[in-house]
């Protein structure tokens, strides 16, 4: 068997896949028995040619797939990937570097540092963070979490790292009534309970309303949002960081996929003061369009990052050049995927100009679907200041038939969540490869499916 051989057959399936996205459904085709029923059978005694398990992967995978790389996919704030970025991301696959450590992949290491800074200046960061790759969100916000809560028993006079938790001071986390819900398991995950939260009531957009914020004295962290995850709506970062700095706690926000805006000087405005945060968490699987899975942490304080996530062992560092950056110090991995190289492609294929035309062309969308659809009769529930729309058809329950009819037809992909005690439609935004004819595609099948009788 010829490595060379397999690869092209995979090249080809995968090429095949793509071109195949501006017609196919954008749904799944199969359930879970049939899946199961495709995919499933006894453990293989032996061993099968390689080509031939990748060609039955892929016609049994096949009725599984959904076409969230599509311009139609609208259900989260899920990009497409950008060809440079898939590119690399296969050659990450096929080099197999261990991006825990610098001696296993110095250029997996190399890479990483590059596009901190490269990032860091693309989103208006300090110049001196510190970043972690991670999976995504979730592990981005225990990273920065886990360095804001070293910081800020330290300067209670308290060493997590010696002590643990047991005994320390508590730590108030002052979050708005309205955040990601990752926020709260990167708390748990930290040994922080809700019962440490304090919530800050927000307005009908879920931006937290600064005037109620109050941090006081002792070990706090602040968290706020760029991009609310229902509307797009941004916090105002200035008054956090403003309120943060008076009262000394660690101002954490989650900017997922609203950091992003700052790439763009048409919506820079909108994350005005985030460079005055503490630690920030980033997603580049949303509009920087690269395969999952990549996440961001990045931190204003190296030291207490480091200290928070860093680890070492004699046979890991010896003969250590302090040059070499290993990974594992910041990441709370050992060995992990080389993520670094699918984002330097991305950034290197697309440059400031094109991350900002990814981010604006987004935005238009958006704006251009709250346009169609209240011109068809539906209820815009937001202002549209992002890549988010929320949409309702009558009430709840109708919206929520509209949403499976649309989502039963194939021609996009949405769904949908409650706000303001009612079910609502969710359109999210963020695909390099959506067009104005995509929108207008899936906007004739949103109102064919309200035209529905009840």
């Amino acid at each position: 068997m010829h490595e060379r051989e397999l690869f092209r057959q995979a090249a080809d399936y995968a090429a095949d896949f793509v071109e195949t996205l501006e017609t196919r459904p954008i749904r799944a085709e199969a359930d879970v028995e049939e899946l199961t029923s495709l995919l499933g059978g006894t453990l293989p005694d032996g061993p099968t040619d390689p080509r031939a398990v990748i060609a039955a992967l892929v016609e049994q995978v096949e009725p599984g797939l959904c076409a969230t790389p599509s311009g139609r996919f609208f259900g989260f704030v899920i990009g497409g990937a950008v060809p440079a970025s898939v590119a690399a991301d296969m050659l990450t696959s096929a080099w197999d570097q261990n991006a825990g450590l610098y001696v296993a992949g110095p250029a997996a290491a190399v890479v990483e540092e590059v596009c901190r800074g490269w990032l860091a200046e693309l989103l208006g960061l300090p110049p001196h963070v510190s970043v972690a790759f991670v999976t995504g969100a979730q592990m981005a916000h225990v990273t920065a979490l886990a360095a804001a809560r070293h910081r800020v028993l330290e300067q209670a006079g308290w060493d997590v790292p010696q002590h643990g938790l047991a005994g320390a001071p508590e730590i108030r986390v002052v979050v708005a009534e309205k955040r990601h819900v990752t926020v709260d398991r990167a708390l748990r995950l930290l040994g922080i309970g809700a019962s440490s939260l304090d919530f800050v009531p927000v307005d009908d957009q879920g931006r937290m309303r600064v005037e109620k914020l109050r941090l006081g004295d002792g070990p706090t962290i602040v968290c706020g949002q760029a991009g609310e995850v229902n509307t797009g709506a941004f916090d105002d970062l200035g008054a956090i960081a403003d309120a943060a700095a008076e009262s000394g706690a660690w101002f954490h926000l989650d900017g997922a996929f609203g950091l992003w805006a700052a790439a763009s000087p048409e919506f820079r405005h909108l994350v005005r003061g985030a460079e005055r945060a503490d630690s920030w968490t980033v997603d580049c699987h949303k509009w920087l369009n690269v395969p999952y899975d990549s996440g961001l942490a990045f931190c204003a304080h190296p030291d207490a990052h480091r200290a928070a996530i860093g680890v070492t062992a004699s046979y890991l560092v010896f003969g250590r050049d302090e040059r070499e950056r290993d990974q594992m110090d910041w990441t709370p991995e050992f060995s992990r995927r080389a993520r670094g190289f699918p984002v330097y492609a991305a950034v290197r294929s697309l440059g400031r100009i094109g991350v900002a035309g990814i981010v604006e062309r987004s935005c238009e969308h958006a704006r251009l679907f709250a346009t169609l659809l209240a011109e068809g009769g539906a209820t815009i529930l937001n202002d549209v200041v992002l890549n988010q729309v929320l949409v309702r058809f009558g009430d709840g329950e109708r919206t929520r038939e509209v949403i499976r009819r649309v989502q039963e037809d194939g021609t996009c992909w949405l769904g949908g969540t409650d706000w303001q005690g009612e079910h609502a439609m969710r359109i999210s935004v963020s695909n390099w490869r959506t067009t104005r004819r995509d929108v207008e595609r899936s906007v004739a099948a949103i109102l064919a499916a309200a035209a529905v009788p009840a």
